[in-house]
């Protein structure tokens, strides 16, 4: 133990900053979730049959692309879409180049689990909503959204924790982060105790979004 701390000690300034870098990516995803995620996660509720927007067409394009993001195995998402980061940021490396792909998988994950969240809302709700004279935009805003919010802050809490792993792999182009730190100063320079803090930090961080999202859609729980 007090090897490990000696060694976190010395590299408490790259420690600081793959931290923050690793905040960086996935906030960044997160953002991306909720800003286009949640939309599109509507959307493709909207979109089923028997819904408010029923159309097959939309519906099938939204699943399909969905599907082959999220089917698609990250390092490689993260080489493919190299020209696109470039186009798009100026530089296929870095912090920043590094969150274009993750915010493109963060997208799909989470809009998938907001379709997931909404399906679970009763019929009944949407019903009486119609039967209240509201429009679609409330039936969307005061109805769906409210009645599903514990689930949604539960989808988004399995996210972020998806996008802190993810967020692991893109040293590749230079990202940075944690889980680059651990592999470059940890692993490949044989500090096995250096790798082993990085991982009880990862633990804690994860644990820590867990308890806080599981909190919170508790409290927001209806039933």
């Amino acid at each position: 133990m007090s090897v490990m701390l000696d060694q976190v000690v010395k590299y408490r300034s790259e420690i600081v900053e793959a931290i923050g870098e690793t905040f960086v990516m996935v906030g960044i995803s997160i953002g991306a979730a909720i800003l286009l995620g949640l939309p599109i996660g509507t959307l493709l509720y909207l979109c089923r049959k028997g819904q408010l927007y029923e159309n097959r067409s939309v519906s099938l394009v939204l699943n399909n692309l969905v599907n082959i993001i999220r089917s698609f195995p990250f390092l490689l998402l993260v080489v493919f879409m190299i020209p696109l980061t470039r186009l798009l940021i100026g530089t296929a490396i870095g912090t920043l180049a590094a969150s274009v792909p993750l915010a493109i998988v963060a997208i799909a994950v989470y809009s998938r689990l907001v379709e997931q969240s909404l399906l679970e809302v009763p019929r009944g709700v949407i019903e009486a909503a119609q039967s209240m004279g509201a429009s679609k935009l409330e039936i969307i805003i005061k109805f769906l959204y409210v009645e599903s919010r514990s689930g949604l802050v539960l989808g988004l809490t399995t996210s972020t924790i998806s996008f802190i792993s993810y967020s692991t792999v893109v040293g590749v182009v230079g990202g940075g982060g944690v889980g680059d730190f651990a592999i470059r100063y940890g692993y490949q320079r044989f500090e096995t105790e250096l790798m082993a803090a990085m991982i009880i930090l990862m633990i804690i961080l994860v644990q820590s979004i867990q308890f806080i999202g599981g909190f919170i859609a508790r409290k927001l729980d209806r039933r």
